[in-house]
């Protein structure tokens, strides 16, 4: 039978709290403003974002902009790098989306977590809108975390 990946488990508490990655990202990355996330939870290793509902989001068709799903994907799997390395220097090394059906309009949950921690840390983050149902989108990413 095949292995599967397994996600980090929680060794100790998040290193960085809800409070302090929002300030972290309105010191050192204010463009993530423009996204308008919600941070609802970090945990070691793992972080639930939302993007709220917002017409700007939307492309013809009124589905969610894939763009805005990529940052979203990104902006959640950056709380849970942070959340296990305390590191706020990670930087994305590679990140794949794949689109599994249109995203409605209105809001959509990220769920990430790691799948590795270290200098080269691994994660997946999948994307379910508010209004239910299967998940709209599903990234895997690496992290490059330099040390501190």
């Amino acid at each position: 039978m095949p292995q599967t990946a397994a996600a980090v488990q929680p060794s100790s508490t998040a290193k960085i709290t809800v409070e302090g990655f929002e300030d972290l990202l309105q010191r050192l990355h204010p463009f993530a403003a423009v996204l308008g996330v919600e941070i609802l939870d970090i945990g070691y290793g793992n972080a639930t974002l939302r993007l709220p509902p917002n017409p700007s989001n939307q492309r013809l068709g009124g589905i969610i902009a894939g763009p805005m799903l990529m940052g979203l994907a990104d902006l959640a799997l950056y709380a849970a790098v942070v959340g296990a390395t305390g590191n706020p220097e990670a930087v994305t090394a590679s990140l794949t989306i794949n689109f599994l059906r249109k995203a409605p309009a209105g809001g959509v949950t990220a769920r990430a977590s790691l799948l590795k921690t270290g200098r080269l840390t691994a994660g997946q983050v999948l994307l379910v809108p508010d209004a239910g149902g299967e998940p709209v989108a599903q990234a895997v990413s690496t992290w490059s975390v330099p040390r501190n």
